[in-house]
């Protein structure tokens, strides 16, 4: 009976070892997925999703997604972020966009009237540039961040924001556009400073610089400013300045005036041009830009 008990206890115990043992070994089948190269449930989901699926699992973690429409846009998304804050945007994705091949990219920021503070949606009912753009290209989505200044933070956000876009959705990185007007061109300048490589071109409408003009430079960032001549808010010197600024630094870098001239642009509007479109005030005539062809399609055609 004793030796019974016994066999019947060593049985026991070998029987508790081999299942712990399957167990464990269980557990060490199962991945780290926190390490990419010895996961093969990430190898696995990869082979299986594509690339933008993938992305679309992992950013819409981040974004609460509006609610309401306005004009094709999605309006009011909110981008969580621990470093900047949220990031109000509205978005137009043509219904043709599935992920499958890479669209532009194109990004307008607003002036004062479009801040987040003066009202949901205010950026696209005071501005036209995200509407006048859709008619350049039909495979281009177009975000309109309502930031909270024109500062440093919102500067910040911008990045934040374009880095996220081109992360979450299929973007031809070769063509990423923006327009700043007004106070929305003094935030772009500093996002300029910040992130040039981000961009293919931007459009400087009736505003001033605020950022260095190295990295642009040295990144080969097209540029176009337009603005009035007698800018009621600005006037035209400080884009003149800048201009020039550019200009020669482009020359100290050897290069030709035509070269020159694929790189920068400056437009300087008379006081004509607006008043025969029906506005009086060159300043808020600004918001005219949107409409000239001439401008648009500069912006819209440059590629890296």
């Amino acid at each position: 009976m004793k030796n019974r008990k016994n066999l019947i206890i060593v049985s026991l115990v070998i029987t508790v070892l081999v299942l712990t043992g399957c167990s464990a070994s269980n557990r060490m089948d199962i991945p780290d997925t926190g390490n990419t190269e010895n996961s093969d449930i990430s190898k696995n989901t990869a082979t299986e999703n594509s690339s933008e699926q993938i992305r679309e699992i992992q950013g819409q973690q981040n974004v609460t997604e509006g609610t309401e429409e306005y004009r094709g846009f999605q309006m009011d998304n909110v981008l969580h972020s621990d470093t900047t804050g949220d990031i109000h945007y509205h978005i137009y994705v043509p219904d043709s966009y599935d992920g499958s091949n890479p669209y532009a990219l194109y990004v307008t920021l607003p002036g004062y009237e479009g801040l987040y503070f003066q009202g949901v949606g205010m950026n696209l009912q005071s501005e036209e540039f995200a509407f006048e753009a859709q008619k350049y290209n039909t495979q281009m989505i177009i975000a309109a961040p309502q930031l909270d200044d024109w500062g440093e933070t919102s500067a910040n956000k911008t990045v934040e924001l374009v880095k996220y876009l081109m992360e979450y959705y299929h973007i031809d990185t070769t063509r990423v556009y923006v327009n700043g007007y007004s106070g929305g061109g003094e935030t772009m300048s500093l996002v300029l400073e910040k992130a040039p490589e981000l961009f293919t071109a931007y459009l400087h409408c009736s505003s001033k610089w605020d950022g260095d003009y190295t990295a642009v430079v040295n990144n080969r960032v097209p540029v176009y400013f337009a603005i009035g001549e007698n800018d009621e808010y600005y006037g035209s010197e400080p884009t003149k300045e800048a201009y020039e600024a550019m200009h020669d630094l482009y020359e100290n870098q050897g290069l030709s005036e035509a070269e020159i001239d694929e790189l920068l642009v400056l437009d300087v509007k008379e006081h004509e041009y607006f008043t025969s479109r029906g506005q009086d005030n060159e300043h808020g005539g600004g918001g005219l830009f949107a409409y000239d062809e001439n401008i648009m399609s500069w912006l819209l055609s440059q590629k890296k």
